[in-house]
């Protein structure tokens, strides 16, 4: 179990022409005369402001589009975070306790000094319990009991968010807080559910664009979406669409002639194939194959029976590409809808799925 991380996913803040900017005064003592600089806390190369620190004191000004995170480099000391907007601020301290350095004026960080009250302790219980687990044998009571605290703890989390959302709708930090705790969830329709909350103004902002992106993005493929349409060539070279599928339950599945994985699964899949192929359901599989006779070879010694398409592209396939597909053997189930039921079913779970939704009697 890996431990949790925040990763900040951050757009670099471009400096646009406004009649109002900030200003950062600075009155942190203990601190050595020197230059003080304000960076993007993405790209430590892209500076927004320069100044001076002397006896302690500074002075920072600069305009910005939008509230955002940058560091803070004081002299020699080590960065600290603060969330910049086109406001008055004050920055006070000393260098014996910089980690608690006090930032007044922004309510962008006051909104980020909230987060980091709520979550930096659930998420350092998160970490400690992924410790533990790494530790644990698997198997044995104390490694399940370890999993449930760490599921629970995902969802305390997962709460936490809501919450917070529901709470700032207004605030800049609140897409920031959707992006950094993506990876606990992963269930992107949830995450739009969240960014739909957000106010208009923080939806069109950048952080608020890159993070529509990065859902919809993201948001492919996933169980309750709907299947990408695609044109791809069979092995007779005539084009076939996903759509003309429409009204079928489709497994689409994704393998290749070289991929032993996927060739270990086929025998299942020709198993449910045989099974179900009745009950209005069917396969479409996409090969990522770059050689059509080693292609065509495997599909008629694994008996494969249905409808196979590729454009001979090896990982490049293009259907693959549109799936976010990263590793095969992977598949989609799609119903008569077109809607993604379930995906990445395999052996004995094929079976159960396709039982489940259309009978086995």
């Amino acid at each position: 179990m890996k431990k949790v991380f925040f990763t900040l996913l951050l757009l670099p803040s471009l400096l646009f022409a406004q009649t109002k900017g900030f200003t950062i005064s600075g009155n942190v003592t203990g601190i050595n005369d020197g230059p003080v600089k304000l960076t993007s806390s993405q790209d430590a190369n892209q500076v927004i402001a320069t100044g001076t620190i002397t006896a302690g004191k500074f002075e920072l000004n600069g305009v910005l589009p939008e509230p955002g995170l940058f560091w803070l480099t004081m002299a020699t000391e080590q960065p600290v975070y603060i969330y910049v907007e086109n406001s008055n601020i004050l920055v006070k301290g000393s260098k014996s306790d910089i980690k608690n350095i006090k930032i007044e004026g922004s309510s962008a960080h006051k909104d980020f000094d909230e987060f980091q009250d709520i979550f930096n302790p659930l998420i350092g219980n998160l970490n400690a319990i992924a410790a533990q687990m790494q530790k644990a044998d698997d198997g044995s009571s104390m490694k399940n009991d370890l999993m449930i605290q760490y599921d629970s703890a995902v969802h305390q989390i997962n709460r936490q968010v809501d919450k917070y959302i529901v709470a700032k709708k207004n605030s800049y930090v609140s897409p920031f807080v959707l992006f950094v705790t993506a990876q606990l969830s992963q269930d992107y329709q949830v995450m739009e559910s969240r960014y739909n909350l957000l106010s208009e103004n923080v939806r069109n902002s950048n952080i608020g664009k890159s993070l529509s992106e990065f859902i919809a993005y993201n948001k492919v493929g996933t169980v309750g979406t709907m299947a990408l349409d695609f044109v791809q060539n069979d092995t007779a070279d005539n084009p076939v669409s996903f759509s003309s599928f429409k009204g079928k339950y489709v497994l689409v599945d994704f393998w290749a002639s070289w991929c032993r994985p996927c060739r270990i699964e086929n025998p299942n899949i020709v198993k449910v194939f045989n099974k179900f192929q009745s009950k209005n359901f069917t396969v479409l599989g996409i090969s990522l194959d770059k050689d059509k006779d080693a292609w065509v070879k495997a599909i008629h010694k694994d008996n494969l029976q249905w409808t196979h398409v590729s454009d001979l592209a090896f990982w490049s396939n293009a259907v693959a590409q549109m799936y976010r597909v990263q590793s095969i053997p992977q598949n989609f189930l799609v119903d008569p809808s077109g809607k993604i039921v379930a995906k990445d079913l395999h052996g004995e779970a094929l079976e159960k799925k396709l039982c489940e939704l259309l009978g086995c009697k």
